[in-house]
């Protein structure tokens, strides 16, 4: 039975997390699934960056002075063409909200945000920082399964290392590891996902990128994904489709 809800933690910050979490729902959206991205990296708030128009309501607001409201209030397409759906619900908020968006009581509001996205979308991906943040520790702790996004590099391992330890003391586990660039032969890594120049919705366009994308996502979610990139791939016409 596939699993529906994955939290995608950075071992660090910079460790490509926001991006392998997007890649990942493209190439889910690319083989039928509809998706539902939400965004716990509050501080950082990259998810914003890679989505058109206004951000309101965003995440934070809907789990503060909104929280009775639908979800789906939030959600903004992602502007790529996959047979399945992928939307976003990103965080982009101003200081003061940040604050109380991070309370105990917001932590278990984004928790039941989680469980209405997976009512409705067949897998339900959660950008997550570091764990040191209440809503950090909601999102690993309320999916099924957990992605460690490592930087391929020594500080990568060390810092891969230390939050398994510490995902471990909260009462979850890590996974999958994946490893962002460096060396294919990383003994810490299930699955290394190569660095690529390509734009966003890259695992439409590149093979190599795709491939590895593709795996990642089939093992978090305990199914079958085809492989896309390249324009001889199953989803090359999807690449082309491709508006950003």
């Amino acid at each position: 039975m596939a699993y529906t809800t994955v939290a995608f933690v950075g071992a660090t910050g910079g460790a490509g997390t926001t991006r392998t979490a997007l890649e990942a729902a493209v190439a889910l959206g690319a083989d039928g699934a509809d998706v539902a991205v939400l965004d716990a990296a509050y501080a950082t708030q990259g998810l914003g960056d890679y989505l058109p128009g206004r951000l309101d309501p965003d995440l934070t607001t809907l789990v503060t002075d909104r929280p009775d409201d639908p979800l789906a209030v939030g959600f903004v397409e992602v502007d790529v063409e996959t047979p399945g759906a992928v939307v976003c619900c990103p965080a982009d908020a101003p200081f003061e909200r940040l604050a109380r968006a991070k309370t105990v009581d917001a932590a278990r509001a984004f928790e039941r945000r989680i469980e209405e996205a997976a009512a409705t979308a067949d897998h339900v991906l959660v950008d997550v920082p570091p764990v040191a943040a209440n809503q950090a520790l909601a999102a690993t702790t309320a999916c099924e399964r957990v992605c460690l996004v490592s930087p391929g590099s020594d500080r990568g391992a060390d810092a891969t290392n230390r939050l398994r330890e510490r995902i471990a003391d909260v009462g979850a586990a890590v996974d999958v590891v994946a490893v962002v660039g460096g060396s294919d032969d990383r003994e810490t890594a299930d699955v290394v996902v190569p660095s690529t120049d390509a734009a966003f919705a890259g695992v439409l366009s590149e093979e190599r990128y795709g491939r590895a994308v593709a795996d990642l996502a089939s093992r978090l979610v305990d199914r079958e994904v085809a492989s896309v990139g390249g324009s001889g791939g199953l989803f090359g016409g999807v690449a082309d489709r491709v508006r950003r």
